[in-house]
């Protein structure tokens, strides 16, 4: 089997495995070195058919000793065509890639061939290459086997950039019926070194910049590579198992607070295998996937805690309403909230705000009273902030009555997934090879084949407002819910995490 033809196996093999965004890791060139990584630099490039083309992302192999009920590379699935890469092919490969302009890193999993040391021994051995002799200073996301060995986790993690370890489901019970061959001990005691590796390397680095030692006996050695600089993520299943978002959400929450990760991953369940143990539908919970990644961000950059966002006696989130929208309809008592006092926190929680948004209008309205029409230049989604939102006390949302079942009825949308993806039906069956050409819609165009939009007739948005309306009268209920107050009583509302939520408690 040649070099294409494995590409082509061990490529699409790899395309269930989502954990690959943006590097956040900072290294620029260097003379007689190959490559660079930029901070931003892998976030979200998507080819036409919905590949991520800025990685490589492939497999060592996809034999596999393990036998995983979801997983479509697992042992007893012999319908799968079996592949191989030598850890010097696909080294070779990944730098012919890249002195093309194909890639900007490499993303590295595998099956569990023989055993989790022996497969962890290959995959050092095509970083070593890359490293060492090729000297690749791009970007490498490595996925660590669970049960290997510290010392061998110790030696892939001052190779790579980021580390993941899959935790494949959202509880023990779940694990242990869907994949037997892991357990909660072998996935979070890597997680745990990661997290301790990361730290020792951080505070000797932050020793040896302090040059507390002016002589030396010896000169100091070659300073090495930073043990995975770009910290740790993993990835977990929605939809095979009963687990409700509540728990999913929990088990994110702990993870951040006490492994420090970067990213939690939600993967929707897709059917790919006949089993008795996994769910009998085969519609692909994509919306429920995408809300969880919402109420996700809400906990890592809008200062939403867990129960806020969700409630253990409605423990699904809406399919209909955005997280953030839902908690909004929940506390009308806090809205609206004049824009050019409210403090960064409280805007933060409006519907239609987001952090870039809340940072420019506090720049902003130090030179100038805000109105719909600068919120509107803001970048501001107007649409949904006028009903939770006062302008110099110009109210913008009248005409819908201030209760949750009219404001809900404005605010419910299906959900857009962009023009790229699965979502978007724009998605080729598998992931094909980097050599394939792939036919759009805009090549078609470009050739006169593509239908001509019709301009004439389009039947108009809506009757627009004048600028210049009326001052419009302020709900009664806002009066002790602007700025300050408001500010106060969100944070009142607000229930941590418990302290002893480990993620142990909660992947039990």
């Amino acid at each position: 089997m040649d070099v294409a033809e494995k590409l082509d196996i061990l490529a699409d093999a790899a395309k269930y495995d989502v954990a690959c965004t943006s590097s956040g890791v900072s290294r620029g060139p260097r003379r007689g070195s190959l490559g660079s990584a930029s901070q931003a630099g892998i976030c979200h490039s998507f080819a036409a058919d919905g590949r991520c083309i800025t990685l490589l992302k492939v497999l060592l192999t996809n034999v596999c000793a393990y036998d995983c009920a979801y997983c479509v590379n697992r042992a007893s699935n012999e319908e799968v065509a079996r592949a191989a890469f030598r850890p010097r092919e696909l080294a070779d490969l990944t730098i012919g890639f890249y002195r093309r302009n194909y890639i900007e890193g490499l993303f590295l999993s595998s099956g569990v061939i023989r055993d989790a040391d022996f497969t962890t021994e290959l995959m050092i051995e095509t970083l070593e290459i890359l490293r060492d002799e090729h000297r690749f200073r791009g970007y490498i996301h490595a996925k660590a086997v669970p049960g290997a060995s510290p010392e061998l986790l110790d030696r892939l993690g001052h190779l790579a950039d980021r580390l993941s370890v899959n935790l494949e489901l959202p509880s023990a019970d779940s694990l242990r019926l869907l994949a037997p061959d892991k357990s909660r001990a072998s996935i979070l005691s890597p997680m745990r070194q990661i997290m301790a590796s990361m730290a020792e390397d951080a505070d000797t680095r932050a020793l040896m910049r302090k040059r507390t030692t002016y002589l030396t006996p010896t000169a100091p050695k070659r300073k090495t590579r930073a043990f995975a600089p770009a910290g740790q993520s993993t990835q977990m299943i929605v939809g095979a198992t009963p687990e409700s978002d509540h728990h999913i959400l929990n088990l994110a929450a702990a993870l951040y607070q006490s492994l420090g990760l970067r990213r939690v991953f939600f993967s929707a369940y897709l059917p790919v295998n006949d089993d008795a143990r996994l769910p009998s539908t085969d519609a692909v919970q994509l919306d429920r996937e995408h809300r969880l990644y919402q109420a996700d961000w809400l906990l890592r950059f809008y200062g939403f805690k867990v129960d806020e966002v969700i409630d253990a006696d409605a423990p699904f989130l809406d399919p209909l309403v955005d997280p953030k929208a839902n908690w909004a309809l929940n506390h009308l008592e806090l809205f609206p909230v004049e824009v050019n006092t409210a403090p960064y926190e409280t805007l933060l929680r409006v519907p239609g705000i987001g952090v870039r948004g809340a940072k420019l209008i506090l720049r902003a309205r130090r030179h100038a009273t805000l109105r719909e029409d600068a919120l509107r230049k803001l970048g501001i989604a107007y649409k949904r902030a006028r009903f939770f939102v006062t302008c110099d006390g110009r109210y913008a949302g009248s005409g819908v009555a201030f209760t949750r079942e009219a404001l809900r009825a404005q605010l419910v949308s299906p959900i857009d997934g962009g023009r790229h993806g699965r979502r978007a039906d724009r998605a080729t069956p598998g992931q094909l090879s980097l050599f394939d050409a792939v036919d759009t819609p805009e090549k078609a165009a470009v050739r006169g084949e593509g239908p001509k939009a019709a301009l004439a007739g389009a039947p108009a948005a809506g009757a627009r407002l004048s600028r210049a309306r009326e001052r419009r009268p302020v709900p009664t209920r806002a009066a002790s819910g602007t700025s300050g107050a408001g500010a106060g009583a969100m944070a009142r509302r607000a229930r941590a995490v418990p302290a002893d939520a480990t993620p142990e408690m909660i992947f039990a």
